[in-house]
């Protein structure tokens, strides 16, 4: 089997789509299938970006072209009747949340997404099934926990304190996020804005406000296309560590 058929393979068993990080993860797995070469991962990147067989989702999640017609709305909406903006908004804001969980997971953090977005699909199951955490732990008074449950992605370390927290920002007024981080200040805990890099000066001003002069530092804009190649590289990692003694 030719490398390109390795990954069509995988690619149409997970039903027609997958993100590069799946891909690294498991075309490799097929024993059919020899690379030869030192740099898999980066075959595996070129070979998504054929044409003729494949084509481009969103940041570092890819389709089979033979698919184009068959996948569901909440992968990929194309020209749909049925897609409307809320949708496409709804759905890239569960992207990313998905991404981050899961690099959450890989990293060995405990994961937490609010309830109001765990029955929400991400490439085919429920934000619940992939979050470790079901329910917020106490690491507060009730009136800061509170706070914390509406944060889009939270990743906690072994002693169940928040280490690292994640707002996706696609269309959402940035300021609001940063009034909740501002009101979490008190915890050693980094704060992430996560957007279209469109949005970067946007966030630049308002962080920079006098309102927010406690924790500008301590905030972190992230892009889009970052989280896709975190995301990547993570299960690239994985993949690694799982063919070595190491």
């Amino acid at each position: 089997m030719k490398q390109f058929e390795a990954v069509i393979k995988t690619m149409d068993e997970n039903g027609g789509y997958a993100t590069l990080g799946y891909l690294n993860q498991n075309v490799l797995k097929i024993k059919d299938c020899e690379w030869k070469t030192k740099t898999p991962f980066a075959s595996i990147r070129r070979i998504v970006q054929d044409n003729r067989y494949f084509f481009k989702i969103r940041p570092g999640l890819w389709a089979l072209k033979s698919f184009k017609d068959k996948l569901p709305l909440y992968i990929y909406q194309g020209q749909s009747q049925q897609s409307t903006e809320k949708m496409q908004t709804e759905f890239n804001h569960t992207y990313y949340q998905g991404l981050l969980v899961e690099i959450g997971n890989l990293e060995k953090y405990q994961t937490f997404v609010p309830n109001q977005d765990k029955n929400k699909i991400f490439l085919g199951k429920k934000l619940s099934e992939i979050a470790s955490v079901d329910k917020m732990f106490v690491f507060g008074y009730d009136n800061v926990v509170h706070k914390a449950q509406s944060i889009d992605v939270v990743w906690f370390n072994n002693r169940k304190m928040p280490k690292k927290m994640f707002e996706v920002e696609h269309s959402t007024n940035i300021e609001h996020s940063l009034v909740k981080f501002n009101e979490l200040q008190d915890f050693y805990t980094d704060y992430y804005i996560v957007a279209d890099n469109a949005r970067k000066k946007q966030f630049d001003d308002i962080v920079n406000q006098h309102t927010f002069r406690e924790i500008h530092e301590r905030v972190r804009f992230v892009d889009y296309q970052r989280i896709s190649d975190l995301h990547t590289k993570s299960y690239e990692m994985l993949a690694i560590k799982s063919q070595s003694d190491i």
